[in-house]
């Protein structure tokens, strides 16, 4: 975990999941209204790939707005929910 994925020679598996940024706090369904417009989600998808790149890693991506299914194998016991805004 004290190791950037470029430290450790690592690559990156980039999906676009409009998903991620549903807000669960509040009633039986999740709340998408703060997600950004999938012209602007395209965009940052596609600048946050071409930086990862320019960088020097290794990155894989799916099809934007698309359905995947992928499969993740976690190597590790932690789990982190990052806001910058609101607090868990």
């Amino acid at each position: 975990m004290n190791l950037s994925v470029e430290e450790v020679g690592g690559s990156l598996l980039l999906v676009s999941q409009f998903t991620l940024y549903g807000d669960c706090r509040k009633g039986k369904r999740p709340s998408f209204s703060e997600a950004a417009p999938p012209e602007k989600a395209q965009e940052l998808y596609d600048l946050l790939t071409a930086q990862c790149r320019a960088r020097g890693i290794k990155v894989e991506t799916g099809v934007f707005r698309e359905m995947m299914e992928v499969d993740s194998v976690n190597d590790g016991p932690v789990t982190l929910l990052l806001d910058s805004r609101k607090g868990f």
